[in-house]
């Protein structure tokens, strides 16, 4: 007899499931775990290789692509497009988002517009067209990713604007984990440190990150999948009273201070 999955029976809208990194291996793994997955991309190219991936191993997954989540239109038709396919909601993931760096006094103003949009109003516009469906659904979890960056500052690279949006994302979780209170919606922060990814290999491959590694314990990158494995229990029923919370995976280097 077959085993059910951990999120057999769900519905798992997940956020930026194009290109290689959190978002698609998430998809993939929640699919295997027997959720139902609806993603998302810019991408109608990438978009598509992620939904065959899910397919050839069994799984059920549909998205939508190309749309701007970080417009209220593209959020809203993303949401409604993932009801229509899928009848509701029991999962978002708050995984996409862009962002551009700079020195603090020269980083053009639109840089910081930009950032803001992309990583502030866009989980913002997707919760905000996702809650009713999750009330209506009898609750549900949201699950945003943060950052490290959010919580301290960065000297190896300069990040303001990320930080400062991951930063409002922190915040974000909690008040939305108040506004959950009595629909059974909980919410959840993922702080990771660098995560390998299509973004972020060419930044990896540079040797700029080497002072970092030598500074954290786990003397390595985080692996998109050790991501995903810590969104998929937090999905989950085992953790149904982690709410409000702020889940850090960084090798350790939080831990090391200065």
């Amino acid at each position: 007899m077959a085993v059910p999955g951990r999120l057999e029976g769900k519905v798992a809208f997940i956020s930026g499931t194009g290109r290689f990194g959190i978002g698609r291996i998430a998809a993939e793994l929640f699919a295997r775990e027997g959720a139902k997955v609806f993603g998302c991309a810019r991408h109608e190219e990438t978009s598509a290789e992620t939904v065959r991936s899910v397919r050839a191993s069994g799984g059920v997954m549909e998205a939508l692509a190309p749309v701007d989540l970080s417009e209220p239109e593209g959020a809203q038709q993303w949401i409604d497009a993932g009801i229509e396919a899928f009848g509701g909601i029991d999962i978002l993931v708050n995984n996409a988002g862009a962002l551009r760096t700079g020195e603090f006094d020269k980083q053009p103003l639109d840089d910081w517009y930009f950032t803001v949009k992309n990583e502030m109003h866009l989980p913002y516009l997707c919760t905000r067209a996702a809650w009713p469906h999750l009330k209506q659904r009898g609750g549900g979890v949201v699950i945003n990713m943060a950052s490290v960056a959010g919580m301290r500052g960065v000297a190896f690279h300069p990040m303001l604007a990320h930080g400062v949006t991951k930063g409002g994302m922190l915040a974000f979780t909690q008040h939305l984990a108040a506004a959950g209170a009595g629909h059974n919606i909980r919410s959840v922060a993922i702080s990771p440190a660098m995560v390998r990814s299509e973004a972020t290999q060419t930044h990896i491959d540079s040797g700029e990150f080497d002072e970092v590694l030598r500074m954290t314990p786990s003397r390595r990158i985080c692996e998109p999948e050790e991501v995903a494995n810590l969104a998929l229990f937090l999905a989950s029923d085992e953790a149904p009273y982690i709410n409000g919370a702020n889940i850090v995976i960084d090798g350790g280097v939080s831990a090391m201070g200065g």
